[in-house]
């Protein structure tokens, strides 16, 4: 580590080569979804690659790492249950039926309906799915900003449509 904080590349690498299946089973045994295991080990990578500078090489290396392992870990399970807590994920808008034509449901189908396809799928997203903006953005190609837009926009048109 001594190496890699002077800037050494190649110590990197092998620095990283060697803690990395140690990662992958601390991180593997604390996730329930296994599909996220290799996105945190990366977070955990780069934390290290940032927080290099705060390494002590008089101190033990096993305890600073696992420090920035907990830390990571508890940031995604932090953000994972902020974001499901409120959102049921869904793979599709579920189709709606209803016997009064007056009904809400109605109305609400006709409006989901008036939506362009980038407002369906940024609602589909950030609704269905429980994407963040950002995490939708990324998944569309599309920046932030254009995400909270297509949101706001396909909001703006339900209501307008429910208030007729």
């Amino acid at each position: 580590m001594e190496c890699a904080q002077a800037g050494d590349k190649e110590a990197f690498n092998v620095l990283f080569d060697d803690i990395g299946p140690f990662i992958t089973r601390f991180v593997r045994r604390r996730l329930l979804d296994q599909a996220e295991v290799d996105d945190i080990c990366q977070q955990v990578l780069l934390a290290i690659f940032k927080s290099r500078h705060t390494y002590q090489p008089a101190r033990p290396f096993e305890p600073w790492l696992f420090a920035i392992v907990r830390n990571v870990l508890a940031a995604y399970l932090l953000h994972n249950r902020q974001r499901t807590r409120w959102h049921e994920p869904m793979s599709e808008i579920p189709e709606i039926r209803a016997d009064d034509e007056s009904s809400l449901a109605v109305e609400l189908s006709d409006g989901l309906n008036q939506l362009s396809p980038n407002q369906l799928e940024a609602l589909r997203l950030t609704n269905l799915s429980g994407f963040s903006i950002a995490e939708a953005a990324m998944h569309v190609g599309t920046s932030v900003g254009s995400m909270k837009v297509r949101v706001h926009r396909a909001y703006e048109s339900l209501k307008r449509s429910l208030l007729r």
